[in-house]
């Protein structure tokens, strides 16, 4: 696991060409005080940060394409978005067993390691602390490890706050439009947003 305050870190957050950068920077030191081959040793690593760093970066839909993807998402049915839910959580390496009872509409199981899913008001502009609570309160009835709740709009003050409390996961804006444009592209026919 990378420290989220290490130098790998940091760069691979940045833009691809801070990398380039900072390598050539490192070539032009190292160059100095000894062979050109030792200079290029010194740059090839934040050469190859920059690779991952713009890799990860053409992965990341832009705003424009953020909210097309939500807007897309919101004018979906019912059928067809928690269809595209699961099937999104399915490639990332999760069982998904569909439970529609009370808060929960998905049960995700991977390695073991049980989660639980509401996504029922994913249209709803803004989402109070109420549906989070009935999420948290049916942790235990399922051993969950974890509670995700997923929604396009935005969140209320206090519900961020009970979230990050309860540590709920809210999948929302990028993370979601990302989680649904892989299902997009990866899929033909009936996945395909109408």
């Amino acid at each position: 696991m990378v420290k989220k305050d290490s130098l790998f870190s940091y760069l691979s957050r940045s833009p691809w060409w801070i990398s380039v950068a900072a390598g050539g920077a490192m070539f032009a030191i190292v160059r100095l005080f000894l062979p050109d081959i030792a200079g290029v040793a010194a740059a090839l690593p934040f050469l190859g940060i920059a690779c991952y760093a713009g890799w990860r970066q053409l992965q990341t839909p832009g705003a424009t394409n953020v909210a097309e993807t939500l807007g897309k998402i919101r004018g979906m049915p019912w059928e067809n978005f928690s269809a595209v839910i699961s099937e999104a959580f399915r490639r990332d390496g999760y069982t998904v067993t569909e439970v529609f009872k009370g808060a929960v509409d998905f049960k995700l199981d991977k390695n073991g390691r049980i989660s639980i899913v509401s996504c029922k008001r994913w249209k709803v502009a803004q989402t109070g602390i109420g549906p989070l609570r009935e999420l948290q309160d049916e942790k235990d009835a399922y051993d969950a490890r974890e509670c995700i709740y997923v929604a396009t709009g935005d969140f209320t003050a206090n519900a961020r706050a009970y979230a990050a409390e309860k540590s709920i996961t809210l999948l929302q804006d990028v993370p979601l439009a990302q989680l649904v444009a892989r299902v997009e592209r990866g899929q033909r026919g009936w996945f395909r947003f109408r």
